[in-house]
């Protein structure tokens, strides 16, 4: 079972895989309370300023997949508000972060370090909204390495001088933290493996691992529920429902500790009002459209709940982090 932020906070400060995360002073509020409701259809005062949306869509599978899972929830945010709403396919992480920084969009769906480059590079441009519950109430997920079931790897040591595969350099499981926390062991990626390399996202790493382009391959789960199905959410579970794979083709050979899950973000310079509504729009969305809540959530869940900028600290000084090692390896 995954923690809950508390103990996630608690269990990375014991390993010192992590820096501290400041404890929230109020509770957030959550799609689980009785009082959240959906906002009711209309155009708003804020659409004066704010006349129309922009949603920039991460990669991590085909375009043709994550514009029709999409669409429903770009149609609802149109008919809510009643302002016109276009979805912005981004190619990687790096391509939403600049969508920010353009004020081309107004709202994304942000890993954990996404959030924290977005934050870094638009000199705190965004702030998150809203981050997905899992079913145990936890807003955690892992960090997972996995190779062939056939490669004859069963663990971290026997990857040793073996490729490895990144999904992307802006994101949190599939790069960032499982760099810092291999280094914590101990372990120097640019010696302990015999080459590494980015995928192009979470859906391209795997797939790279299947075609034996490299040995095994980072990315991200719940880890909550049934192995076999892909567990509960994650990258591992949308490719096995989308057919492209077969959990028993695969080993997972390393977790990481529970990551705090990456929020949906908005542009800190909207409105107030517009703000707010965006917020009642998420945490109403899985009680009033449970339908649209599961296609963008990519798996089972409890709902959303109200995310703090400190939940993410971790991540901007671990961007820092890297950044450092990597000027020194420079």
């Amino acid at each position: 079972m995954l923690m809950t932020r508390r103990q996630i906070t608690t269990t990375l400060a014991a390993t010192a895989l992590l820096p501290a995360v400041a404890r929230a002073q109020a509770a957030p509020r959550r799609s689980v309370d009785a009082d959240v409701t959906f906002p009711t259809p209309g155009r708003r005062a804020w659409a004066d300023q704010q006349p129309h949306l922009g949603i920039a869509l991460l990669g991590g599978e085909n375009e043709v997949d994550r514009m029709a899972r999409f669409d429903g929830y770009r149609r609802l945010l149109e008919d809510t508000f009643a302002v016109p709403v276009k979805v912005y396919p981004a190619s990687d992480y790096a391509g939403a972060i600049q969508a920010f920084g353009a004020k081309q969009v107004e709202i994304a769906s942000l890993g954990s370090s996404a959030y924290a480059g977005a934050w870094l590079d638009t000199n705190g441009g965004v702030e998150p909204l809203v981050v997905p519950e899992q079913e145990d109430g936890s807003i955690g997920y892992l960090a997972v390495m996995v190779a062939r079931a056939d490669s004859g790897i069963d663990d971290l040591a026997g990857m040793k001088g073996k490729s490895l595969a990144w999904a992307d350099p802006n994101s949190a499981s599939g790069y960032l933290v499982p760099r810092a926390a291999l280094r914590r062991q101990g372990v120097n990626p640019e010696q302990y493996f015999s080459r590494t390399g980015f995928a192009g996202g979470h859906e391209q790493a795997v797939v790279a691992v299947l075609q034996k382009q490299y040995d095994a391959a980072c990315t991200w789960t719940s880890g909550q529920g049934p192995e076999d199905s892909g567990f509960t959410r994650g990258n591992l579970r949308a490719m096995v429902e989308k057919g492209m794979l077969t959990m028993s083709d695969l080993r997972i050979v390393w977790r990481s500790e529970p990551i705090p899950t990456g929020p949906i973000s908005i542009r800190s310079d909207l409105p107030a009002a517009l703000k707010a509504d965006l917020l009642q729009f998420f945490l109403g969305l899985p009680k009033a459209h449970p339908d649209i809540y599961t296609q963008i959530s990519r798996g089972e869940g409890t709902g959303y709940r109200e995310a703090r900028h400190s939940d993410y600290q971790i991540f901007i000084d671990l961007r820092r982090e890297e950044a450092a090692a990597r000027r020194r390896r420079e």
